[in-house]
């Protein structure tokens, strides 16, 4: 059973009693990357996970937590860490359990590639929604198939198991829900590796205990679809105003 989130009502933990927590907030897909480092390597009773409700945070957290005031962040050893990817990298090294990198060189080297593309894999995504995003996000998810096919050791972007597929899973869950649900699109059609690698993840139960709600990003994605319709309706109203003070004048 999940812990409920804490509120800006709520009183803070112990900060900095020897204790390691994870902050996080459920629907964070940064956040969900270390959860699933953390539940991988088997460091539930090693690092106490903490949720934040983000739309009503507590005060205290931007002001004796972290300062930047997101998730996630990490306290261990007397300090806060942040940035997800740094942290599943700082997980793997610093805690016991099974690594998450593997240690041939032509895999971290292809690995570390995969790392440093992630963050432009996710915003080509994000932009695809501003037009066709079937269309347009489909050179993404080809990255993806073609990323697969390196390795035939086994299914996962380095064949084993890996912080890297830890690293794009999160994203590709969410746009997987967004693109069958609201445009009936299903985004392993026509690419077998990538079904094949989401099938493979869904039997890991470290990647399944953190898996969002998906009607939650449903309906978060049609509020905020709706609110970028009407901004745009009315700048073109705006925009067909001024075209017609233009032409009157």
């Amino acid at each position: 059973v999940r812990p409920p989130p804490l509120t800006s009502t709520a009183e803070p933990p112990p900060l900095f009693d020897g204790t390691t927590r994870l902050y996080i907030d459920y629907g964070c897909p940064f956040a969900q990357r270390v959860w699933i480092a953390r539940n991988y390597k088997g460091l539930q009773d090693k690092i106490n996970l903490v949720p934040i409700d983000l739309r009503d945070r507590p005060v205290w957290y931007k002001e004796k937590v972290y300062p930047g005031n997101k998730v996630p962040s990490l306290e261990h050893n007397g300090k806060v860490l942040g940035e997800s990817l740094d942290l599943i990298k700082y997980v793997d090294v610093n805690f016991e359990g099974t690594p998450l990198f593997p240690s041939d060189p032509a895999k971290k080297e292809f690995g570390e590639q995969l790392i440093s593309h992630v963050d432009t894999f996710t915003k080509d995504l994000f932009s695809s929604l501003k037009g066709d995003p079937v269309q347009q996000a489909s050179p993404a998810f080809e990255y993806l198939e073609n990323a697969l096919g390196k390795f035939d050791d086994g299914p996962f972007l380095l064949g084993q198991f890996s912080l890297v597929d830890i690293a794009y899973i999160p994203f590709v869950e969410r746009f997987q829900i967004v693109f069958a649900e609201v445009f009936k699109h299903d985004i392993t059609e026509g690419r077998p590796k990538l079904a094949k690698w989401i099938e493979e993840l869904n039997k890991i139960d470290a990647y399944t205990e953190t898996r969002v709600d998906p009607q939650e990003i449903v309906d978060l994605f049609k509020t905020r679809f709706l609110v970028l319709y009407i901004l745009l309706i009315s700048y073109l109203l705006i925009c067909e105003e001024r075209q017609n003070l233009h032409t009157a004048l």
